[in-house]
């Protein structure tokens, strides 16, 4: 489950924000203290940040400046602040995005998975390798690795499984992985993801992980 910290001010709107991301399966942390911000996140690690510009004690876009010198963690500024310079200089610290108040809670939800699919893309293929419990997938080679025991994996096994992993602890429906797939420019249908999944537990049983793909009748799987 990927962790989001809410950096902003007014207690309506951050009870708001993590309302909306608890509902959609995201673990929300709310920053109280900011005179101690940066220490904060430090201890947090969060997988994102929602930032406000204007919080107590540092501005946001000195936090951000802050936290950029030691740190890569995605950040997306809140604000209620309408102006392409505060967006610019947003930009120019190091944001990865940026949306401004009242904004839609539905366009925010795909800007943090946007974001968040962005960055662990980039992670993932600056390592080359992701690890799911004592698991190795090397996405460049296509090869999972349990030990001393190395499997092949086809292209459409490692989207399935890249996905499951970027979306642990809820459920993925089939249209997900169909439209992951059809982003590769191969057509799938839902029979042939069937047949894509079987495969991709075949492999995972011979490595010793029997049913961690869990079906979820008539919505889609779970990874366990």
């Amino acid at each position: 489950m990927d962790k989001i910290m809410i950096i902003e001010d007014d207690e309506i709107i951050c009870d708001e924000l993590k309302k909306l991301l608890v509902k959609n399966n995201y673990e929300a942390i709310v920053l109280k203290d900011f005179t101690n911000a940066l220490k904060k996140i430090r201890q947090v690690k969060p997988d994102l940040i929602l930032l406000d510009i204007n919080i107590p004690v540092l501005n946001g876009k000195a936090l951000l400046q802050n936290l950029r010198k030691e740190a890569d963690i995605p950040v997306i500024m809140v604000t209620s602040l309408n102006s392409e310079i505060d967006e610019a200089l947003s930009i120019t610290y190091g944001a990865d995005d940026y949306i401004t108040k009242p904004y839609n809670p539905n366009i925010l939800l795909l800007r943090i998975g946007a974001v968040l699919k962005r960055s662990k893309g980039s992670l993932a293929s600056s390592l080359g390798e992701i690890s799911y419990k004592d698991l190795k997938i090397n996405l460049a080679k296509g090869i999972i690795q349990r030990n001393m025991t190395e499997i092949s994996l086809t292209k459409n096994e490692i989207i399935i499984l890249t996905y499951f992993l970027n979306h642990q602890n809820r459920i993925v429906e089939k249209d997900e992985l169909m439209t992951a797939l059809w982003d590769n420019e191969e057509y799938v249908n839902e029979n042939a993801l069937t047949v894509n999944i079987s495969r991709l537990r075949h492999k995972l049983k011979e490595l010793g992980y029997a049913n961690i793909i869990e079906t979820r009748k008539k919505i889609g799987y779970i990874l366990k």
